[in-house]
């Protein structure tokens, strides 16, 4: 396929992308984009994702950095970047699935999972490279339906994660 087309093609799989996310999210993309274009030359490349997770302490091989860059149709400008995002969260676990993991957490099946609890295991369980650190925990948590008691409601957590939050 010649590069023309390759450019067709991506435009034409990007073109309703902005419509799976509202402004605010597309927003918080075009900023996580720029932290990701460290040249500024309007495309994620290589040389990029290598400054990035250098930035984070991390060297992962050439073949894996190239088989990310590969998920897209094309050069990832912004637009192929939020096709990416898109796919991904049309691509996670049905929402069954995830309601499952969380009730692994509720033994009592009461709905909620304390969030003092969730953080020990989250940031203290498993191998280092999984746990999640304190402000990625926070992060995750960010906007959830936690209430005064710090008792997360995970099936409407769930359905935040699927969905998107509701507007009040």
């Amino acid at each position: 396929m010649t590069d023309k087309k390759a450019k067709k093609k991506a435009q034409r799989a990007t073109s309703n992308v902005f419509s799976m996310f509202d402004q605010k999210q597309v927003q918080e993309f075009k900023e996580a984009f720029g932290l990701m274009d460290q040249d500024r030359d309007g495309t994620i490349s290589l040389d990029d994702l290598k400054e990035v997770f250098a930035s984070l302490g991390k060297a992962p091989k050439d073949s894996e950095l190239k088989a990310m860059l590969e998920e897209a149709q094309g050069p990832i400008n912004f637009t192929m970047l939020l096709t990416l995002f898109g796919d991904r969260l049309n691509g996670t676990d049905e929402e069954n699935v995830i309601l499952n993991a969380w009730k692994n957490f509720d033994p009592e099946a009461t709905g909620f999972i304390n969030t003092k609890s969730l953080r020990e295991v989250l940031t203290g369980e498993g191998r280092p490279d999984d746990r999640l650190s304190d402000m990625e925990f926070s992060q995750m948590l960010e906007g959830a339906p936690v209430d005064p008691k710090g008792q997360l409601d995970y099936a409407a957590f769930t359905k935040q994660i699927k969905r998107g939050k509701e507007d009040d």
